[in-house]
This record gives structure tokens, C-alpha cells and sequence, in this order.
């Protein structure tokens, strides 16, 4: 059966009806869609993956700093703060925590990234994954699965809504990426496809409505601080649905409703640097200098 994804719903009835996760539905609807055997779209996945485990070490090893001189030693700073003190946020939580930051400052340094689903956004899903990964000794395999739970979530979105930050600000953007980092973490650890949409609704509904407003209009300030603070909802999220706790509302309605907040937010507040906090007093004099 051919998946249009016009909504997550009918994703997971099918998913449900064969007795297979959403990894599998996508895997085979994609082998048919570009005509490789899914073995050969498997292989095209887990190189996405690699390049992301590849992108924290880079990130975390990255002595330079962004053209704009911003941004480039906040991993490598949270990192030294998290092997030699015992942080609050504890080891899960400070690896997602630092990789989301290091994947994020190498974008920025234009080193080499999975856009998951943009490069704005690019930190939160190998962040939480290589966590999730290192904590419980999981395969690759199975994480490669929970990718492609997750381009199912993102895929839905971007065909209901957006992924674009100038369309419907970071909600769409980081928002999206959180999203399907929760959905992932349910299916790897086991959970239903409603579970994932769960999941996937308790995300979105927890920064419905948040600004794209890029610090002298650089994917930079707040953006990178961004990955790593919203990275660490996913498993928050993940761990509502597996607990049992389901979204009221369900995930296909919040989608609509972060379209429909994204049609009433002023232009401004849309990746412009016209609002938020790129229009404070410090960001403009950062604007200033840069130019």
C-alpha cells in the first residue's frame, strides 16, 4: 500500500493493522518510491547516521570558531564542565546536551551535517540518539530504524505544515526535530505506533508558538543553545508516551494547530531578525560590528 503521508493517523492503523513499526511501512514505501531494494535505502540511512555520530566527534574535536566569531567552543565547554564536575543535568542528559551543541557548532563552522530535518535544527536528533545509543548499548541497526520512524513524523509535518523557520518559525523547525526524536526513541525502546504519535503530539504542543528570531540573522543565537535545550524534551516526551500517558489531543490536530499559529505569526517573528530577541539591545550591537 502506497503511503501519501497526509497524516500520521493512517500511518499508524496501517502500522498497527500489519503488526509492523512505522520504521518498516517507510523503509518498504521508499524502496518502491525511488526503485532500490530496501536493503539499498537501509544502507542510505545508515550512512545519514554515521555522518551524524561523525558530525559530534568533529564538533566536539573543532578548534575553530564561526565566521562570525560567535559561536564554536560551547560543546567543547560543556563537555569539560560535564567530565569534571558532576552536573545537574546528570551523564544521559549532559551527552545529549553537549552533542546537540557540538553537531550544532559544526554546522556553524561549516563542517559537515545531517539537515534533520534543517540544518537550524540540525543537533537535536544525532544528540539524543548517540545518548540513548551509549546509555543502553544499542546497535546501530536499531537506530537506523528509529530514523526512519522519525522521517515518517517529519515527512507528515512538512507535507501539513512546514520545516521552515521563515514559514512558520522554530516551532516548525527545532519543533519538528524534537517531534521525531521522540517518536524514534518510543520505537527503539520498544513502544506502539501510538505511542510514537503520542510522543510525537506531547513535543509539538510543548513549544507551540516559539519565535525564529537568529541573532544578525545567523543560524547561531539562540539557535545552537536551542538544539541542546530542546534535545533533552525528546526523552521526556518519549517517556510520557511509554508510561502510558496519551496526548488528548491527537498528533495530526497539533499539526494543523502549529500550521495555524504559523499563519498568525507576524513576519517578524519568522527567521527576519526583525523581532525577539534579535532585536535586543546586545544583538544589535553584535549586528553592528559583524557588518
Amino acid at each position: 500500500m502506497k503511503i501519501h503521508y497526509n497524516d500520521m493517523k493512517n500511518i499508524i492503523n496501517l502500522a498497527c493493522q500489519e503488526n509492523k513499526r512505522i520504521s518498516e511501512l517507510i523503509i518498504k514505501d521508499t524502496a518502491d518510491d525511488i526503485e532500490k531494494t530496501e536493503e539499498e535505502v537501509f544502507k542510505m540511512m545508515e550512512e545519514n547516521w554515521f555522518i551524524m555520530k561523525k558530525s559530534i566527534e568533529n564538533g566536539l574535536n573543532n578548534q575553530d570558531k564561526s565566521l562570525s566569531g560567535l559561536t564554536g567552543d560551547m560543546a567543547k565547554t560543556f563537555k569539560n564542565y560535564y567530565d569534571n564536575k558532576e552536573s545537574i543535568s546528570g551523564s544521559f542528559f549532559g551527552e545529549i546536551i553537549y552533542s546537540a551543541l557540538a553537531v550544532a557548532e559544526e554546522n556553524a563552522t561549516m563542517g559537515r551535517i545531517v539537515s534533520c530535518p534543517t540544518a537550524g535544527s540540525c543537533g537535536i536528533m544525532p544528540g539524543v540518539l548517540i545518548a540513548l545509543q551509549n546509555k543502553y548499548s544499542i546497535d546501530d541497526k536499531k537506530i537506523v530504524f528509529g530514523l526512519f520512524n522519525a522521517a515518517a513524523i517529519g515527512k507528515v509535518i512538512s507535507k501539513k505544515a512546514s520545516v521552515a523557520g521563515a514559514v512558520g518559525g522554530c516551532q516548525v523547525e527545532c519543533g519538528t526535530a524534537l517531534a521525531m526524536a521522540a517518536s524514534a526513541l518510543v520505537e527503539i525502546m520498544g513502544g506502539s505506533p501510538e505511542m510514537c504519535g503520542h510522543a510525537a503530539a506531547q513535543a509539538l504542543k510543548s513549544i507551540m508558538g516559539l519565535i525564529c528570531d537568529p541573532v544578525a540573522g545567523l543560524v547561531e543565537e539562540p539557535c545552537i543553545i536551542r538544539n541542546a535545550t530542546l534535545a533533552g524534551l525528546a526523552p521526556i516526551c518519549a517517556d510520557l508516551a511509554l508510561s502510558g500517558i496519551k496526548s488528548i489531543i491527537p498528533i495530526d490536530e497539533v499539526i494543523i494547530a502549529m500550521n495555524d499559529v504559523s499563519n498568525m505569526m507576524p513576519y517578524q517573528l519568522k527567521e527576519t531578525a526583525l523581532g525577539g530577541i534579535a532585536t535586543s539591545a546586545t544583538a544589535k550591537e553584535i549586528e553592528k560590528k559583524l557588518q
